[in-house]
């Protein structure tokens, strides 16, 4: 697990004063990970892997498929704001077919989820993602 990982997102995500403990810090990766489950997994595959290999190219629909979210594809590029705005309103804006979970899923739902996503990144990944998130 990538403590320096969980303490930014933890603290970017909640602005919390307080340090999270270890026991915090697993327990939002748990959290993130239910809420991956439920809501996410059906499109953006087990392990946020993805589901398609070509999911940089729209499908006979003419939409996107879901990009895995492991640090192989492009969410690695987006700040925390983007990441969660784009869990609000969904992936049709942007070509894709991801409903929006504004109104679904909780500010600490997308917290957690957000921060078991990253948590997936290798360390090289999430290195790249703090350098240009700062």
């Amino acid at each position: 697990m990538k403590a320096p990982l969980l303490l930014l997102t933890t603290l970017a995500l909640t602005a919390c004063e307080n340090t999270p403990t270890a026991t915090e810090q697993n327990s939002l990766i748990a959290s993130g990970k239910q809420v991956f489950t439920e809501n996410c997994q059906i499109c953006h595959g087990v392990n946020a892997g993805g589901t398609v290999k070509q999911w940089q190219k729209p499908g006979a629909d003419g939409k996107y498929p879901a990009p895995p979210l492991n640090g192989t594809a492009h969410a690695w590029h987006h700040d925390i704001k983007n990441l969660k705005a784009t869990i609000d309103r969904g992936g049709v804006p942007l070509g894709g077919t991801m409903p929006a979970f504004k109104n679904k899923l909780s500010d600490e739902q997308k917290t957690a989820v957000i921060a078991y996503i990253q948590s997936l990144w290798p360390e090289e990944i999430y290195q790249a993602w703090k350098q240009r998130n700062g």
